[in-house]
This record gives structure tokens, sequence and C-alpha cells, in this order.
């Protein structure tokens, strides 16, 4: 639990302070979670995987994560990813990925505009 806790928080950016600050418990009592010095009680547990968006069963290892990183899609032989019905080459795909990595920093700066 204490690996993916981490992780969760780090993929949204977030610092200790302001997970605690999410969950309305002290950067301490937080820390101590991610540490393993502390261990969530059942009703914390739900909080946190509320705010993850994830499942309690996932954060206590009981599920596994069935994410898939994009460009290991060029690599697999047992994923194909399509569009409209025809796959995606290997160029498609990284452009795909450009696409998304230059849409992410232009919404970070708020140059984002939405359709």
């Amino acid at each position: 639990m204490l690996e993916r806790l981490s992780v969760l928080r780090k993929e949204r950016k977030w610092s200790l302070q302001e997970t605690a600050d999410k969950l309305g418990i002290a950067k301490s009592t937080y820390a101590g979670y991610e540490s393993g010095y502390r261990e969530p009680s059942l009703h914390s547990l739900l909080q946190i995987a509320g705010l993850f968006d994830t499942t309690v069963d996932y954060l206590l290892g009981a599920e596994k994560d069935d994410t898939i990183e994009i460009t290991d899609f060029a690599k697999s032989h047992s994923h194909r990813l399509s569009i409209d019905g025809e796959l995606l080459s290997v160029d498609e795909l990284n452009d795909f990925v450009s696409f998304v990595r230059v849409k992410r920093i232009l919404s970070a700066k708020g140059m984002s505009k939405e359709a």
C-alpha cells in the first residue's frame, strides 16, 4: 500500500501537505501512511480511495494496476490500439503521445482552449 499511495500522489503532483489538506488530516498523519509508520483506519482508507479515484482493494494490493503505458504499445504484440477500426502505426502512436504531452503543457500554462 505504501508504494501505491506515494505513486498516486506523485502522479497528481501533490505534495504531502496538499494531500493531507484534501483529506482533512495532519501532514504527519498522511506521511505516516506513506512511510508505513501509521496504518489508516477503514474510514480513512475509503476517503483516500475516493480522493485518488481508486478502490480500497487497489490500495491494499488486492487488485492489480491494469494501466498500460501507451508508449509500451509499440513494443507489445498482445495489445493493439485502433481508431475508427484502423490500427495505429508506431509513428501514429508516437504522434499521439506527443500531442497529449503538448496539450498537458499548454493546459498547465493555462493556454489550452476547451472546445
